[in-house]
């Protein structure tokens, strides 16, 4: 407004003409009658050519500066954002609103203004007004006095981004792009001259338009819009004839004068942006609403959908209250029937009231928090999931046995919404001051033990893969279960559910490696930690290195086991597993693999003893693939609690031990010795004991070879 009084304002698509009445209490038009006769105004009406043309570009979906785009000033922005503004052409871009969060958007605007038309002085005379009436009944406020033409659009770019993507990236590219469009020119096959890889990045652009042109068809794609683009100042007319008003300006009707009424007053730029800052949080809560619907989580569990369409439903219902309040409360202070001080309050209760910003806020933070746990669970389960109790019906009776492992919180009581709805209904909840109650998906403990759940069903799942679908299915769904919070585990048999909490079984304890010899391991396990009660047997699984097939033993309790018909001098991986009615749970294993020792022990081991020497013989083993055999390596100590071995080597089967002490009993045994194949394991031990010291002839031999 300038110092005259008069005010310039967005024409928004809205039919001004020259003459009219307005109302700046309200910003509404007066149809139908204007200050001066229609002859006198075409006769005395100046005109001047005004060409101007330009484009830019809208990276901010914020109404401050959507509407600044546009030429708004605050108080028409407030009465657009409070719904006593229809706007038509150019202008529904502004209520053009992204729909996710997730979603980047880049605006390109075209604008060109082409002619100014005025009243002349002649015309603003007193005595050559028409329905004076008007003025005088305090219907309107102001005439309109200018109006600059043009047409104005706007090319509206959207692109998804993916879980992976990051929209700020994405909004760069898509900048970069639509910055070049009045550049890019096109080819005489009708195609956009551009890189390949441009073209890529366009061809997942999506447009809508908005604008004052009459178009054949608007464009949906990058390239339709380009192409548009460069044909509007050919559809503005030969003569620039299809134009409508941008900016009008408007005249105090106390001007022209004195009885008019003088009853207008600007609100206050700081209520306009309170208010503004109010209504744009409803959008921001609409888009995450939105994501939240459209995320795996929202399809696939409706008790979240739910209270989802709930919460948007309640908050859309506060905000047109809210809206239809400030249409009443706007007209009324600016024609001074109130005081700024009711808008505050207006504002003020609402900030204070369940439907604040900060309380909504938190509520969808919470239900974020919710989502993302339940996007992480079904990716750790990985399997099947259904939206339904009715669709879990049709599956676990497509199959004998089908395991499902169960959300049973879902649906958990929202005190908070109740109180959004009663608060809409003009009572007081008493659900504000109840504490809050235990979220399933805030609580430390109650979360871990839905995620160890989770992860032995998936572990079952897994280990159980093979099976037939129509034998054995594994499905993930949202059921209500008050005696199990966070989650359970159902079994269902020919689509009946025969139990509610089946007990999953872990991986046995850890697998420890005993005694290893060319054909044998011995192991060490123990029971699961967790569904023992499940298990009826156990299972010991073993393969040669590079081979796929795994051979199987059977072993009836945890403890030692005692693996057989291996092979020597190759490399085993072993593993341990428990069985169950339903199927096999997730195996164990050593920390390495073992490989199995490169001959057996010497065999038929005996000895032959003197006074200090005993003499040693043996069988060559018959199993062994673990190469040749390069010596043997008798060992042998005194036969005490613990031994003190020592060791002599022999070429052939038998050795003589010599240097022995008479009547001692001596313990011997005999290992092969392959080189870098390593050693066979000792043959069984024998004792033999030395003789008395004897008298013999000096030069003789006890044992001779």
């Amino acid at each position: 407004m300038d110092s005259a009084g008069q005010i310039q304002m967005a024409a928004l698509g809205r039919p001004f003409d020259l003459g009219m009445f307005y109302d700046c209490r309200s910003d509404q038009l007066i149809p139908g009658l204007t200050l001066w006769d229609k002859e006198k105004l075409d006769r005395d009406m100046r005109e001047r050519p005004q060409p101007n043309t330009g484009f830019k570009i809208v990276a901010s979906e914020s109404i401050s500066d959507k509407s600044s785009s546009l030429g708004m000033e605050a108080s028409l922005k407030a009465s657009f954002l409070c719904g006593l503004v229809s706007v038509e052409g150019s202008a529904k871009y502004l209520n053009d609103n992204k729909k996710s969060i997730k979603q980047a958007r880049v605006t390109l605007q075209y604008k060109t203004t082409t002619v100014f038309k005025s009243l002349t002085m002649d015309q603003l005379g007193t005595g050559n007004l028409k329905h004076s009436e008007v003025m005088d009944k305090g219907l309107a406020t102001h005439v309109v006095t200018g109006i600059l033409y043009g047409a104005q659009a706007f090319f509206v770019f959207d692109q998804e981004t993916s879980e992976d993507e990051n929209v700020q990236d994405i909004q760069g590219n898509l900048q970069v792009m639509v910055k070049k469009i009045p550049e890019i020119t096109i080819e005489g096959s009708g195609a956009l001259k551009m890189e390949d890889k441009e073209r890529e990045k366009v061809n997942k652009f999506s447009c809508s338009f908005h604008g004052d042109f009459l178009l054949e068809k608007s464009p949906a794609m990058f390239e339709e819009a380009v192409k548009v683009y460069q044909d509007l100042p050919r559809l503005l007319g030969p003569n620039k004839e299809n134009v409508v008003p941008v900016t009008v300006y408007l005249l105090p009707l106390t001007t022209l004068d004195s009885k008019a009424s003088k009853l207008f007053r600007q609100i206050s730029l700081r209520l306009v942006t309170e208010a503004e800052n109010v209504l744009e949080g409803f959008t921001e809560l609409e888009m995450w609403c939105n994501d939240v619907l459209k995320s795996p989580a929202g399809q696939n569990f409706p008790q979240l959908t739910q209270k989802i369409e709930t919460f948007t439903t309640l908050c859309s219902e506060f905000k047109l209250g809210l809206q239809r309040t400030l249409s009443q409360k706007l007209p009324s202070i600016r024609g001074r029937g109130e005081e700024e001080a009711v808008l505050a309050e207006v504002l003020k209760k609402a900030a204070e009231s369940p439907f604040s910003s900060h309380r909504l806020k938190q509520w969808m933070k919470d239900k974020d928090k919710e989502v993302n746990t339940i996007k992480t669970l079904v990716k750790l389960i990985n399997t099947e999931t259904v939206s339904s109790e009715n669709a879990l019906s049709d599956k676990v009776c497509d199959s004998e046995k089908a395991l499902v492992f169960v959300l049973t919180s879902l649906d958990s009581t929202e005190p908070f919404l109740s109180e959004l709805e009663q608060h809409l209904k003009g009572s007081k909840s008493n659900s504000s001051d109840a504490p809050e109650p235990r979220r399933w998906y805030s609580s430390e403990d109650l979360i871990d033990s839905v995620r160890r759940k989770a992860k032995l069903f998936r572990d079952f799942a897994e280990a159980n893969k093979d099976k037939d679908r129509k034998s054995l299915r594994f499905l993930v769904v949202g059921l209500a279960d008050k005696n199990q919070e966070g989650s359970a585990v159902y079994l269902y048999e020919d689509g009946f559910r025969v139990s509610e909490d089946f007990e999953l079984p872990s991986k046995p304890g850890a697998v420890t490696v005993g005694e290893v010899t060319h054909n044998t391991v011995s192991l060490h396990f123990s029971a699961p930690s967790e569904g023992a009660h499940s298990v009826t047997e156990y299972r010991v699984e073993f393969r040669e290195k590079g081979k796929e097939e795994w051979n199987q033993q059977p072993q009836a309790e945890a403890g030692e086991v005692t693996v057989t018909g291996l092979s020597s001098y190759t490399e085993y991986s072993v593993r341990v597993r428990a069985v169950t009615d339903l199927g096999v749970g997730p195996a164990a294993a050593p920390k390495t693999s073992i490989r199995t020792l490169p001959y057996a022990p010497p065999e038929d081991l005996t000895g032959t003893a003197s006074d200090t020497e005993i003499r040693v013989q043996w069988r060559r083993p018959q199993v062994g693939q673990g190469g040749n055999i390069l010596r043997y390596i008798v060992e042998y100590g005194e036969t005490q609690e613990k031994i003190q071995w020592k060791r002599e080597q022999s070429q052939s089967e038998e050795m003589v031990i010599s240097g022995l002490q008479p009547e001692t009993t001596y313990s011997i045994r005999v290992l092969c010795d392959c080189g870098e194949h390593g050693t066979s394991r000792e043959s069984s031990t024998i004792t033999v004991t030395t003789k008395e010291k004897a008298s013999h002839q000096a030069g003789t031999d006890l044992f001779t070879f």
